[in-house]
């Protein structure tokens, strides 16, 4: 299922000003009307879910590393503004900071029906799998095994696969930590029988326990978007736009290989809503 995103149709592009020899190109440096509509302070304030380590990690010195920061850095220097980053721990705290003291220009989280209430995605940039991880031991074999009457479910709360599950469940039970991590050690601690996550962070974990595996295939794929606030209009389709050049360019592949990201998936070119 796609969900809400803005598309960038020829005539928005013109209007924009990035047609160049008849091609739809972005501009070095956007026009003053756009640097206000995305980042109305004149700092381009970047939100950073450092629960997805795919997206996210810490650098060296502590700063934010990763697709999510170098996407944030490289569109700050395009509209030629500082970027400021509030990282968060989960990507539902993420969502619930638009509107408040933490509010923020841009953030990088899955598309979701229930998220696009409020938010404006771009285009996604990047797939990811949701999976399972069971004891070792566990009689769950399949991904669409695990929705049995009993079967206990540990995930992070307001994920983008809390959010799914909590749609496409008919039996099985969630039982909620307040991040990803936690989940796994919630799982361990009350014996569920499973916990849904990002795979790349069960796999890790598996890799080191030897009394848990991860199921094969997904129960869902994962869209991860550039998102703004809703009513943003030119702004966002200065970023739908942006997004394609940076997945047309390489920018995102390079950016995952930087990060130890090989398993990470860059998006196909959008086809429009």
């Amino acid at each position: 299922m796609r969900y809400p995103y803005v598309s960038v149709p020829a005539a928005i592009c013109a209007a924009l000003a990035f047609l160049s020899a008849g091609d739809c190109r972005m501009t070095e440096a956007a026009d003053n009307d756009i640097v206000r509509s995305i980042a109305p302070t004149g700092t381009l304030r970047a939100a950073i879910n450092n629960g997805n380590i795919v997206l996210a990690q810490k650098g060296p010195d502590g700063e934010p590393a990763g697709i999510s920061a170098d996407l944030a850095r490289e569109l700050g220097r395009r509209l030629n503004v500082p970027v400021s980053f509030t990282i968060f721990d989960t990507a539902g705290k993420v969502v619930d900071a638009l509107n408040g003291p933490a509010a923020w220009d841009v953030a990088f989280l899955a598309i979701d029906p229930k998220r696009a209430q409020t938010i404006a995605f771009t285009a996604p940039y990047v797939i990811i799998e949701g999976a399972y991880m069971v004891p070792k031991a566990s009689p769950l074999m399949e991904n669409d095994q695990v929705d049995r009457p009993g079967v206990r479910i540990a995930l992070g709360r307001s994920t983008a696969y809390d959010l799914y599950l909590g749609r496409a469940l008919k039996s099985a039970e969630r039982v909620f930590a307040p991040t990803s991590q936690a989940a796994v050690e919630l799982f361990r601690q009350d014996g569920l029988d499973a916990v849904a996550s990002v795979r790349q962070p069960l796999e890790i974990y598996a890799r080191d326990h030897s009394d848990v595996r991860v199921l094969p295939g997904r129960f869902m794929v994962i869209e991860q978007a550039m998102a703004a606030p809703r009513g943003r209009d030119k702004a966002l389709a200065y970023l739908d736009h942006f997004i394609g050049e940076m997945k047309a360019s390489g920018f995102v592949a390079n950016a995952l290989a930087r990060s130890g990201q090989h398993d990470a998936v860059v998006a196909p070119k959008s086809e429009g809503p």
